[in-house]
């Protein structure tokens, strides 16, 4: 079974969507540090596909370009 960074490459060749659990990998925080922020309304746009949601990884990587802090002044 491959570990889920190597899903996380993969999905992004075949499917620019990830699982939470990708995801949370790719961004390198714990599924529950981005459940709790999906809840909160703070984390990616994500899309719920029947009962699954799934992160499309362009919207992971705005989401995450917007968290990226300058120098403090």
């Amino acid at each position: 079974m491959e570990d889920p960074v190597q899903r996380a490459e993969h999905a992004k060749q075949g499917s620019p969507y990830l699982t939470t659990t990708q995801t949370a990998h790719f961004l390198g925080v714990s599924v529950y540090y981005l459940v709790k922020l999906r809840r909160r309304g703070k984390g990616p746009i994500y899309r719920r596909h029947s009962r699954w949601v799934q992160y499309h990884i362009d919207d992971v990587t705005a989401w995450s370009a917007a968290q990226a802090m300058g120098p403090q002044s």
